[in-house]
């Protein structure tokens, strides 16, 4: 059987890993520091927190900037339920949107959902393809829109506009006219989950970029006291002679990353560009070769004149096909020994959130891009000959359910 998303754990990694636990900081210390800093002068943002996960680094800063109760913020409909939770996590209220056919979320329609309780918009880098964000940073400045915005606390009031929270959790890497994510808006949140390109088994980074008067330092000091019960100093921090001491300054959170977390991603960001990417890429270009063949295949965006994915899924649709096909396709794929997915289940459609109002006939291209869509294998081990398996299986099981 062919899995579909595998870690890479080499020998560099169980190395990296193994000194680590023989340092004596398995917690957070100077590996993570190390980290941070590299991410930050990799993806051009100003400052970069590590954290266990993209999601506590999603709702970390939702607090952060004081988002609670009759609040709202604006969510895709097509993501995983992570981006939505956090923000019910606070108190807020989901606002979702529907799609475009890139998979990422409609400016129109985050332009049309924007109201006076409106606090932030998190896009979503679907299968790490960069959302438009000349757009959607141009959007949160125009006039009218400015106007709407109602400051509930101080880091509102600072900023006095709607906050742009990119969810960045496949797309570390992808580039946006020449910029990599990380730097394209005022905040980015990474994921280095274990199906990532670039994994710490779990964890995340949140990559901070604001416009004036913020002092991202500063800010880096309370989020990390934010990120540890509202504890003052970290465990390195107090090693220091004299350095016992520490406040609690808020009730804050534990989600803090590990040295253990940092050490594997310390190895994969060092040949992230020019290894792993690289692979991805060549293996996206030979689904897209083989695949472009086929009238029935409609391919993924992944490179264009302004934006260029970070390779994570390679979502392929298959035109005119129902919903239930599509489920017989994937079983006749897995009768196969190759293993696909289906990214994602629109929010809509899941328990809580049909429950708590939402319909997906509100969301009619995000439903569509679902019903047709199949996730393929891709992972740095996957050779050329197990790519060329998986398409033969893609291309007898649609021909044996949708006869093309």
């Amino acid at each position: 059987m062919i899995p579909f998303s595998p870690p890479r754990i080499d020998q560099r990694i169980i190395d990296e890993v193994v000194d680590t636990l023989r340092s004596g900081w398995i917690t957070t210390g100077p590996k993570t520091k190390k980290f941070e800093k590299l991410l930050t002068g990799y993806g051009g943002q100003k400052v970069t927190l590590c954290v266990n996960s993209a999601s506590a680094g999603l709702e970390l800063m939702l607090h952060w900037f004081g988002v609670k109760a009759g609040d709202e913020v604006i969510v895709p409909a097509y993501t995983y339920a992570a981006t939505a939770n956090v923000v019910t996590h606070c108190g807020a209220r989901v606002v979702f949107v529907d799609a475009g056919v890139d998979f990422n979320m409609s400016v129109a329609a985050v332009e049309n959902a924007i109201t006076s309780r409106t606090k932030v918009i998190i896009p979503v880098d679907i299968a790490g393809w960069p959302c438009d964000y000349d757009a959607i940073n141009a959007l949160v400045r125009k006039p009218d829109v400015r106007r709407l915005f109602n400051p509930g606390s101080p880091e509102q009031l600072r900023l006095n506009r709607i906050l742009v929270m990119a969810d960045a959790a496949h797309s570390i890497g992808g580039q946006y006219h020449g910029m990599k994510v990380g730097s394209l808006t005022d905040i980015s949140v990474y994921s280095f989950h274990a199906v990532k390109n670039l994994t710490t088994a779990e964890g995340g980074a949140v990559c901070l970029n604001l416009p004036e008067p913020f002092d991202h330092e500063e800010i880096y000091r309370a989020l990390n006291a934010k990120s540890l019960h509202g504890q003052t100093k970290d465990a390195l921090a107090k090693t220091q002679a004299g350095g016992w001491r520490y406040d609690i300054i808020e009730p804050g959170y534990k989600c803090n990353m590990t040295d253990i977390q940092a050490s594997i991603g310390l190895v994969e960001l060092e040949r992230y560009d020019n290894d792993m990417l690289v692979k991805r890429r060549h293996i996206f270009d030979r689904y897209a070769a083989a695949f472009g063949k086929y009238g029935w295949a409609q391919l993924p965006l992944f490179e264009n004149g302004s934006a260029k994915s970070s390779f994570h899924v390679f979502l392929l649709r298959i035109r005119s096909i129902t919903e239930e096909q599509r489920d017989w396709i994937i079983q006749e794929i897995f009768s196969r020994e190759v293993s696909v997915n289906v990214h994602f289940v629109p929010l809509p459609m899941m328990t809580w959130y049909r429950n708590e109002g939402y319909a997906i006939r509100d969301y009619p291209v995000a439903y569509d891009n679902f019903s047709r869509e199949i996730s393929l294998p891709v992972y740095y081990d996957l050779s050329d000959a197990m790519v060329d398996t998986v398409v033969q299986a893609v291309v007898d099981s649609v021909g044996s359910v949708a006869g093309v």
